[in-house]
């Protein structure tokens, strides 16, 4: 972790691009940190992820920007810092591999219960991942289903809890044509991350 954090207690891991980050990413965030009574939720900043590669990705900089700014806006308004954000990805470099943001949370603190979301739609491909078997050792893997829809579901032998989250169709994709469009979107994105684009001129934006 880049900055100075709690230790202990249960916590929730959700990586991604956020390229933006939106108010699905966030309602995901609150609604399984209340389900499973954690303690705080992480959101990881992915550095490169391998899934997306070559698909023009928004620097990792300017989306940990973008997603430092909506936590910070969201925590303001709980107030209480129940989500935080981790750099390490970044700050690790190369590609992104979830088995080794996991060991490294595990040991800079070995008390921590971690807790991996996973949407259903990449559940079945688990196995997939770089090093599974640490990925399922190191953390409860909690797979998010939207809206009642029944999705993938990781092998038999893979332990995992399944949370029902509202469903919201947001898509960061979308988002990122609307702010090139110039088309509303006020509904789907925290203010100071709208800001925070405008300013740096991201996604075709103008301020």
């Amino acid at each position: 972790m880049s900055d100075e954090q709690p230790t202990g207690g249960r916590v929730g891991v959700f990586g991604g691009t956020f390229d933006p980050l939106h108010i699905g990413h966030l309602m995901i965030a609150l609604e399984v940190r209340h389900a499973l009574q954690l303690d705080r939720m992480t959101l990881v900043v992915a550095n490169d992820p391998w899934q997306k590669a070559g698909t023009g990705v928004t620097s990792a900089e300017a989306r940990l920007e973008l997603t430092r700014a909506g936590v910070d806006e969201i925590n303001a308004r709980i107030g209480s810092p129940v989500i935080e954000v981790s750099d390490a990805e970044i700050r690790r470099g190369g590609e992104t591999y979830t088995a080794d943001t996991l060991e490294e949370m595990k040991a800079h603190d070995p008390t921590v219960e971690l807790f991996l979301l996973v949407g259903s739609d990449a559940a079945a491909g688990l196995p997939t991942w770089k090093r599974p078997d640490r990925v399922r050792a190191l953390a409860t893997t909690v797979v998010v289903e939207r809206g009642g829809r029944v999705g993938g579901r990781p092998p038999d032998d893979w332990p995992h809890l399944v949370i029902d989250v509202p469903l919201m169709e947001v898509s960061s994709s979308d988002l990122r044509q609307r702010f090139a469009d110039g088309r509303p979107v006020e509904a789907f994105v925290p203010p100071a991350v709208i800001d925070r684009i405008r300013r740096l001129g991201l996604y075709g934006s103008t301020s």
